[in-house]
């Protein structure tokens, strides 16, 4: 029952988000499953014993490929599928805990809080830099074995 609660409500904050930054309708599924691939991969990593910052590192990491495979499949920019999908990820709870020990007073606890929004947002560059990098290592293999490969048409 716990994974269906984590599946329904990845996905749903993933597309909700979608819907109020406004991005295509065509688009909102598969935003849901980038979302929902990278809020699972974080739960299970979590679950198994991971620290925070390799299990978002992984999520993000996850959500940048899941978010390449839709963006080219549906022929729309990335973005459309990255921004959405990391809403499940975001430290928000760490955030507002962190803002509220500050104002009461209490540094100590607010630096632990403030140094996990920290190590996840890091974490979540990190693995969206990854993407990137990865990408583009991809990119160039597939230009130069295309460029490798002998033509059909023979020369007279």
């Amino acid at each position: 029952m716990t994974i269906f609660i984590h599946l329904s409500f990845s996905f749903l904050s993933t597309v909700t988000f979608g819907i109020l930054t406004n991005i295509p309708k065509r688009a909102l599924v598969a935003t849901g499953i980038a979302g929902t691939v990278g809020w699972m991969i974080y739960w299970s990593l979590k679950t198994i014993g991971y620290g925070l910052g390799s299990a978002n590192f992984l999520a993000a990491f996850a959500v940048g490929c899941v978010s390449i495979f839709f963006s080219r499949r549906k022929k729309m920019p990335m973005i459309i599928f990255n921004i959405p999908s990391l809403v499940p990820l975001v430290p928000g709870g760490p955030a507002y805990k962190a803002v509220r020990e500050f104002a009461l007073g209490d540094n100590f606890v607010g630096f632990e809080n403030l140094m996990i929004v920290v190590i996840t947002a890091g974490a979540i560059a990190g693995g969206f830099m990854m993407t990137s990098v990865v990408e583009k290592i991809v990119n160039r293999w597939q230009m130069k074995r295309t460029k490798k490969q002998p033509s059909d048409k023979k020369i007279s």
